[in-house]
């Protein structure tokens, strides 16, 4: 699995950079150049909110007290993994669920919540793609890709549907498979007992379960906003819904290349693809693509720092008493 993550590393590294040269680098530098400073700082302020709403969404899954900054921190580490390390989503996921237990969430909450966390994400971006799909067929009603778009949603929604199954009755596999993720998520010291019944605690919850889908919905739609910002700071203007349909299809594009490390190469020809649907040159696409990675590295990278800032005290700290504990 590691080879074939390498390999597509490469590939899509590859593939951004003789896209970027087919284009000219001089074209797509001067779209992204003409955001400034004050743009992309701005870009990354509301991004910061973007992910601490998501992080709200996911801390209104498990029983109060809880303070709502753990989930956040959790969440911008997560991203932050997702996003700058050379992972795939699950090592993003592990990364959020092992910051929360050092909050003292124990493991088997922080491991519920984020199996479930991500599985209300993935309603809500079913929810959104369909907007976007409404919105593609509204603008552009001859475009063949809504077909094979819709009939991914239907088989998205059924794979959701069954996941959910598996996780509210215990089905065997699914239990294997949650117990396995907690085994790499959080180490094999880690106490994932009773992982089924905090799923299940949590489940429970329909209030915690509404606001979560919600607010993740209202995470989305917010996304396609931080584009429709981005490319009016470039000078470029492209209507709300335009940015909706492009930014819903391109995460439903990203969530199928899942495997590749960042989705490097794959988010940007689905940006040339799809911003071209919509009157959007190939520069510009790319440019904004370039935007969200460098936006990504400029929080990712400290908060990364921080975690190994975190993780290293914590570990000096339990040195001593290991040696004290030794006979």
């Amino acid at each position: 699995m590691k080879a074939v993550a390498v390999l597509c590393l490469i590939a899509g590294a590859t593939g951004t950079t003789l896209l970027v040269a087919s284009f000219g680098f001089g074209a797509v530098s001067a779209t992204l150049l003409a955001v400034h400073w004050s743009g992309f700082l701005t870009i990354c302020a509301y991004h910061l909110a973007l992910i601490a709403l998501c992080g709200i969404a996911w801390s209104a899954l498990v029983p109060k007290p809880r303070r709502n900054v753990d989930f956040v921190w959790g969440r911008l580490l997560r991203d932050a993994g997702s996003e700058v390390l050379p992972l795939s989503q699950l090592g993003g996921y592990a990364l959020g669920a092992r910051a929360l237990t050092l909050t003292g969430v124990r493991g088997a909450l922080a491991v519920a919540s984020t199996i479930v966390d991500v599985t209300l994400e993935l309603l809500a971006q079913i929810a959104y793609t369909a907007l976007g799909v409404g919105l593609l067929l509204w603008q552009r009603p001859d475009t063949a890709l809504a077909r094979p778009v819709a009939f991914g949603l239907v088989a998205a929604l059924l794979l959701a549907i069954g996941f959910i199954v598996a996780q509210r009755r215990g089905v065997g596999p699914a239990v294997r498979l949650m117990q396995r993720l907690a085994g790499e998520w959080l180490g094999p010291a880690a106490s994932v007992t009773g992982l089924h019944d905090a799923i299940g605690a949590i489940y429970r919850r329909g209030c915690g379960l509404s606001l979560g889908f919600l607010l993740h919905v209202a995470g989305w739609l917010a996304g396609a906003v931080e584009v429709w910002l981005a490319l009016h700071l470039m000078g470029l203007k492209i209507d709300l819904g335009a940015a909706i349909a492009i930014e819903s299809l391109l995460y439903a594009i990203r969530s199928v290349a899942f495997l590749v490390p960042n989705a490097l190469g794959v988010q940007e020809g689905a940006y040339v693809m799809l911003g071209a649907l919509f009157g959007l040159n190939p520069e510009a696409a790319l440019a904004l693509s370039l935007l969200k990675r460098a936006r990504d590295i400029a929080l990712g990278v400290p908060i990364l720092f921080a975690w190994q800032f975190v993780e290293g005290n914590r570990l000096l700290r339990q040195r001593p008493a290991d040696q004290q504990a030794a006979p």
